[in-house]
């Protein structure tokens, strides 16, 4: 059972005992990412999750990674466009001080002028790196064009001219706004016990920044735009992006279903279409994300260069004949046992346990069960799907492309 305690701050902590585990994870989730940045600091939420474990008042980054090391825990972070992470996961007996180290580099991170100038560097590798990853980069086209002129267009990682120009004083600045305790959540799941709860609520009370104000995002409006780019490698990539639903839209499970049956599955559309009947790929999926106002639905696949025509052709034609006929009852409830046993099988681990609930407490204030989350997927209905086609595959989309033009 999930409970949730709000510290006097206004931070709120959740935690689930799972006795039959010997591991405690631990999440600390903050409500900033990239879409929270001013145009010219793009890439500061991501620089900032970086800088946290560069160092502390009394550790050095390298002290902070051999003591994670020697107590067995496994530690990291992630930035998206609404949210950043910092986790570790422990056994048991070594959660108090894994969960002291991890407090460490959230409180106390030094921010040194010469770990800046070096996380610099790092990051610009892991920007071209992402360039050179050709299904990375054509995604991260796609958002760029379907969202034009917002910060859900830009780039989380930012770019090399927004990266110069950050400084000690601006993370500073930046955390003191946006990392504030009723914008954080600290999610603890696994073998724990009330001392521990007890332990985490006293670390984290301290946490006193001022209240962020509250954040209202204008919806980003979409494009159906085109965007190609030439590159020199062998296979070519494309997806199509269509304007998809909010995380809490009552369609939000429906989008699910559709997306396993057009996509999601070794039996989905696409897959058989494209790839068993046809050959004309390896990787061919769908995929969604949602976030508070709005979200986008996409399929990607790749090709030779010389297929890429006939592999967009089929991909277009499945889905026009999904809006023709819509699907079948037979296909809704396949994917009904494939949403479950994904939901069930993604509940193994302390951490999946600690991520589902922070992201529920995010999301919607309150603990959902999975009890709750198989229900909303049982009442989906050909009706409801049929609605979801209506509302997102009818629309034009926006299309991003990488090839080599020499083949194409």
């Amino acid at each position: 059972m999930t409970t949730k305690i709000v510290c006097p701050n206004g931070l709120r902590i959740v935690t689930e005992k799972l006795p039959h585990m010997r591991s405690v994870a631990i999440g600390i989730f903050v409500n900033v990412g990239s879409r929270y940045e001013k145009a010219e600091d793009n890439g500061l939420t991501h620089f900032i999750e970086h800088m946290l474990f560069k160092g502390t008042a009394t550790r050095t980054a390298k002290q902070l990674a051999e003591e994670f090391d020697r107590l067995g825990a496994q530690t990291n972070a992630f930035t998206s466009k609404d949210q950043t992470c910092y986790y570790a996961v422990s056994l048991d007996y070594e959660a108090r001080k894994t969960i002291a180290l991890l407090a460490d580099l959230f409180f106390n991170s030094a921010f040194r002028e010469e770990d800046i100038e070096k996380e610099r560097q790092v990051i610009l590798e892991e920007i071209a790196m992402s360039e050179d990853d050709p299904e990375d980069s054509v995604d991260e086209r796609l958002w760029q064009t379907m969202f034009e002129g917002s910060q859900m267009a830009a780039p989380i990682l930012g770019t090399e001219q927004t990266l110069s120009t950050f400084t000690r004083e601006k993370i500073k600045a930046f955390m003191a706004e946006h990392y504030t305790p009723s914008e954080v959540v600290i999610s603890l799941a696994g073998n724990i016990d009330e001392e521990l709860i007890e332990y985490v609520v006293e670390t984290f009370n301290q946490f006193n920044n001022e209240a962020r104000q509250q954040v209202q995002h204008t919806k980003p409006a979409f494009h159906a735009n085109n965007v190609e780019r030439n590159m020199a490698i062998e296979q070519a990539h494309l997806v199509l992006g269509y304007e998809g639903l909010a995380v809490t839209d009552p369609d939000i499970v429906s989008l699910l279903v559709l997306n396993n049956i057009i996509g999601d599955s070794m039996s989905s559309r696409l897959f058989q279409k494209v790839r068993e009947e046809k050959a004309l790929a390896y990787s061919v999926y769908s995929y969604y994300s949602s976030y508070e106002d709005m979200g986008a639905w996409m399929v990607y696949g790749g090709t030779s260069m010389k297929q890429l025509a006939q592999m967009e052709e089929t991909i277009l034609a499945v889905i026009a004949d999904i809006i023709a006929h819509g699907v079948t009852e037979e296909e809704i409830q396949r994917a009904k046992i494939q949403l479950e046993s994904g939901l069930l099988l993604g509940l193994e681990t302390s951490f999946d346990y600690m991520n589902r609930n922070a992201r529920n407490e995010i999301t919607y204030g309150e603990n959902r069960t999975v009890e709750q989350s198989l229900k909303e997927l049982a009442v989906v209905s050909s009706q409801s799907v049929t609605r979801v086609i209506q509302r997102i595959l009818t629309k034009p989309y926006a299309r991003s492309a990488i090839f080599s033009k020499q083949e194409k």
